[in-house]
């Protein structure tokens, strides 16, 4: 294992580009907040961040240069651009800004022209983020552009969901076409297993307005994840050329089934980087984008999501010399060259804390017996890269520890 604490010449950044990470999701445990904070100031660049408070072990980060106050939701578009521009006037230049989900993807394509020239970020076109990150306009894309994608569902009465049901057959993926606008707490995917838990969640839909906050359920048939289930992360500039990419497998996720990568590898694919890359240009996406896929027993890869930023497991895709996709966007947004990657497959990364929590939840250590306790041990042995431990910058894992404790003991009280 190694940290790159040192830039190698050729990657060498701007250090006169500061960086701002745009996050509208509350989430204490987002890794991939902390990722980019490591990344891009080991490589010597100032990094801003807006976060809940000093709570967010993020904030601990020996790398971060200021933590700034929460911002509006971006339900409130002029509340948020004033938000911006101040933290601009605090910052004194123009600064990279870099929005860390999907809400906060969709706001700068759409508020560009608002948002510019306090900050720099690649051109988009204003209505790509919202076209691939919204469930059902992305499987209307697929359908015009002949993308193979999983067969879904949007239910408008119980009746369709009893066909859906028949149709896709159980278990069966529940997906709100609009998940940056659930509320605290609430999970955009769900693996639904039984036709009663399945009314339960429609039922719920019904209490709401059913294209408004996060819009419609769509029901889609769900793929099992043990025939393969993959991700393509990437960097594509103004002319949709990919200047940098990988493809790796997810072996756990959080959820499970149904959830961010907890343990990942790099792993050579050319056929899925091709079919990335392809999927990428058609629906006209540019800069950083994340995409979801799982092979189905046909021996087809499926699109699952399309998200329009930086993916939270980043990292797992360093190359050789220290080059990750945080850095390839600063390359190229300060003007600077893109070296050609050096891709360093078999790679690994683990998130610590969902994987503790899924070992647990396993009961892999009942009994006490060696072998569990090896087999548990083994992806900590084996991670080159891990999402909160870093030894050139332990605080954020220290207090990554404590608040998971605090939020155990909670949940157990509240049982």
């Amino acid at each position: 294992m190694f940290f790159d604490t040192r830039t190698p010449p050729r990657t060498r950044l701007d250090a006169g580009l500061p960086v701002l990470l745009l996050r509208t999701d509350r989430n204490h445990f987002h890794h991939g907040t902390l990722a980019a904070i490591r990344s891009l100031g080991r490589a010597g660049v100032p990094v801003h961040a807006i976060m809940e408070g000093p709570a967010n072990p993020a904030a601990r980060s020996r790398y971060l240069h200021r933590r700034h106050p929460w911002a509006p939701p971006t339900a409130y578009p002029s509340e948020l651009l004033s938000h911006l521009r101040a933290i601009a006037e605090r910052i004194g230049r123009e600064t990279l800004l870099v929005p860390m989900d999907d809400a906060g993807a969709i706001f700068v394509a759409e508020h560009a022209d608002s948002l510019r020239p306090r900050f720099v970020f690649p051109h988009q076109e204003p209505d790509v983020p919202r076209g691939v990150a919204d469930k059902r306009r992305l499987r209307d894309a697929c359908e015009e552009h002949g993308i193979t994608s999983p067969e879904s569902r949007t239910p408008e009465s119980a009746a369709d969901v009893d066909e859906a049901a028949r149709d896709l057959g159980l278990p069966v993926i529940a997906k709100w076409a609009r998940p940056w606008r659930l509320g605290t707490g609430m999970r955009s995917t769900t693996v639904v297993r039984t036709l009663g838990e399945l009314h339960r969640l429609f039922a719920a839909t019904r209490h709401r307005d059913p294209d408004g906050d996060a819009g419609p359920l769509i029901l889609q048939r769900r793929i099992p994840a043990g025939r393969g289930d993959w991700f393509f992360q990437g960097y594509f500039d103004e002319n949709l050329d990919c200047l940098f990419g990988g493809t790796g497998r997810k072996h756990l996720a959080h959820p499970p089934q149904a959830g961010h990568t907890v343990a990942g590898e790099w792993v050579g694919n050319d056929e899925l980087h091709r079919l990335a890359v392809r999927i990428v240009r058609l629906l006209g996406c540019r800069g950083l984008v994340d995409l979801d896929f799982r092979l189905d027993r046909d021996g087809g890869y499926h699109l699952l999501d399309f998200n329009p930023r930086i993916g939270a497991q980043f990292r797992l895709f360093t190359d050789r010399n220290g080059l990750d996709l945080a850095r390839v966007l600063h390359l190229h947004q300060s003007g600077r060259r893109v070296p050609d990657a050096s891709p360093a497959p078999g790679r690994r990364l683990l998130v610590e804390n969902h994987y503790v929590q899924q070992a647990a939840g396993r009961r892999l250590l009942r009994g006490g017996t060696l072998r569990p306790l090896r087999d548990t041990l083994r992806p900590l042995r084996e991670a080159d890269e891990f999402a909160w431990f870093a030894g050139d910058d332990l605080p954020p894992f220290l207090a990554m520890g404590r608040r998971s404790a605090l939020r155990a003991v909670e949940r157990l009280r509240t049982r």
